[in-house]
């Protein structure tokens, strides 16, 4: 890693990190607690099997990889499971970096990212076969987790890796989000960014080993990977793993009171479908906590009809390039007091809101959040330049906008960049402009995200066509072979022009008054 790069924690760290895995220490201290436990097959493992497991897929991992450079890419395509987790944790015990794939993507944007990460060997679940086979000969070697050859059988004895032990600096997760060009971009999260991360959360949710937590969000993803996982077994709580998301079914297991869950983390889309289904009984969550939310912005209208219930929607802002960064209490009169509001900073983080200027704003004043902090990214894979504009310093850019009111809690209304949230999935507007901008019946194109009950926001797309103008269907059809689902805009607009400035960017705050939703 470039020198530059190297993060403030980093710099600090006399010797390697010996002591940041998430599940050695449990394994001696807490040995026979259950660890992780299954929703979709009730298996389930204590601290000493799980961490057994870890080992021995370490040095499994170490003898396919073999005497090639440190830090190779492992990646994995699959739903939740304990086998992700294991490969995760593997990961940084073998001085590998785990790399999660995005199982809604189609294997052109797959490809893509295999291309730039270029792995080692890709670990895939059955369900997708298909689409590895689609991708050819891109990983140089691809391994199923079930069957007699796959990795399961692979793991399932054999002898234990050594930890290796390697400096804060260390990559051990790359965590793939879209930039705003549509080119996605790798994050690189080193064993000090997630220890730090975890650290984060446990103290904003109130994580110990007691918590039982829910995880119903992808691991692909850095709530679902670091805040949920990571944090509950470095604490030595118990972790529930779901492998999607299905709102009686998680109804049933957040009510279960033999398992007991006390923290579930949900985007807001989530919660109103827990909140709308005919199974909802807030009598039989007794043992929750709270509902964390992020990943998309919260009506007040929903947190007051939680509160009414007796559970609170503890909100929250994050990224895959910080952790978990601002957040509210677990306290339903602060919640109730700032309804919408994301919080306070994270204990391990520094908050700047910035103006044009380059200059702090006062409190009630907008500006763009920057963030520094152990848990900040170094930067992103194989992209120098987009590195460099994202620091100013060590201050990490956010894009994001925030005001901090009165008493010190933030709020965020608005994002500085184009990105819009989509059922809790990050979907940028270049991306999708691309796609259908090479239809060849398209002359010009303009995307924008605006509000949609059911998913939050969905895609709209602003399209200039041809003398041969193509259909409606013509251009779904088109993004449906292109574009994974949530990617994909819900909506068609013919427009004689796109509204442009003079240096040919389109003005979309006009397309958002002429055609936001009354």
């Amino acid at each position: 890693m470039q020198p530059e790069l190297r993060s403030e924690w980093a710099e600090r760290a006399a010797v390697g990190l010996e002591t940041d895995d998430p599940v050695i220490y449990r394994a001696m201290a807490t040995p026979q607690r259950q660890a992780v436990y299954e929703v979709a097959t009730g298996r389930s493992a204590t601290y000493a099997a799980l961490n057994g497991a870890v080992g021995r897929a370490a040095k499994r991992l170490a003898e396919i990889v073999g005497q090639q450079p440190a830090a190779q890419r492992i990646a994995f395509l699959g739903r939740n499971s304990i086998e992700q987790l294991v490969v995760c944790l593997a990961c940084q015990r073998a001085g590998f970096v785990f790399v999660p794939l995005n199982w809604r993507l189609g294997a052109a944007e797959l490809a893509q990212i295999l291309e730039d990460c270029q792995p080692s060997v890709l670990l895939h679940d059955e369900e997708f076969v298909a689409v590895v086979a689609e991708m050819a000969d891109i990983p140089p070697k691809t391994i199923a987790i079930d069957g007699e050859q796959g990795w399961a059988a692979m793991v399932a004895s054999g002898p234990e890796a050594e930890p290796v032990v390697l400096d804060a600096d260390a990559p051990c997760i790359m965590l793939y989000t879209s930039g705003t060009t549509g080119t996605p971009k790798g994050v690189i999260i080193t064993r000090g960014n997630a220890f730090a991360s975890a650290i984060n959360f446990s103290l904003v949710g109130e994580v110990t080993s007691r918590s039982v937590s829910l995880c119903d969000l992808p691991f692909f993803h850095t709530i679902g990977l670091v805040a949920i996982g990571r944090t509950t077994l470095m604490m030595g709580g118990r972790l529930i793993i779901s492998d999607r998301f299905l709102p009686e079914r998680t109804l049933s297991v957040l009510g279960d009171p033999a398992l007991g869950v006390t923290h579930y983390f949900a985007v807001p889309q989530m919660a109103a479908a827990l909140r709308n289904s005919p199974a909802w009984d807030p009598t039989a969550l007794k043992a929750l906590q709270a509902i964390f939310i992020g990943g998309a912005p919260l009506s007040p209208a929903l947190i007051e009809t939680f509160l009414k219930d007796g559970i609170p929607l503890v909100n929250g802002y994050g990224m895959s390039e910080a952790g978990t960064t601002i957040h509210m209490p677990l306290d339903r009169d602060a919640v109730a007091r700032h309804p919408g509001s994301v919080g306070y900073p994270a204990p391990l983080l520094a908050v700047r809101l910035v103006g044009e200027d380059g200059q702090d704003v006062r409190d009630g004043e907008v500006g763009e959040i920057w963030v520094k902090g152990p848990s900040v990214t170094p930067g992103y894979w194989n992209k120098p330049a987009e590195t460099a504009r994202a620091f100013v310093g060590s201050w990490y850019r956010t894009g994001d906008l925030g005001r901090r009111a009165e008493g010190g809690v933030i709020h965020v209304p608005d994002r500085l960049k184009d990105m819009y949230i989509s059922g809790g999935e990050n979907v940028f507007p270049a991306e999708i402009e691309a796609v259908i901008g090479a239809h060849p019946k398209v002359q010009d194109v303009a995307v924008i995200g605006l509000p949609d009950a059911k998913w939050g926001e969905c895609g709209v797309a602003f399209v200039v066509a041809r003398a041969d103008a193509p259909s409606t269907e013509e251009i779904f059809a088109h993004c449906a072979e292109r574009l994974a689902s949530y990617k994909r805009p819900s909506r068609i607009v013919f427009l004689d022009q796109i509204p442009r400035t003079a240096s040919g960017k389109a003005q979309k705050h006009i397309l958002r008054q002429t055609h936001a939703p009354q």
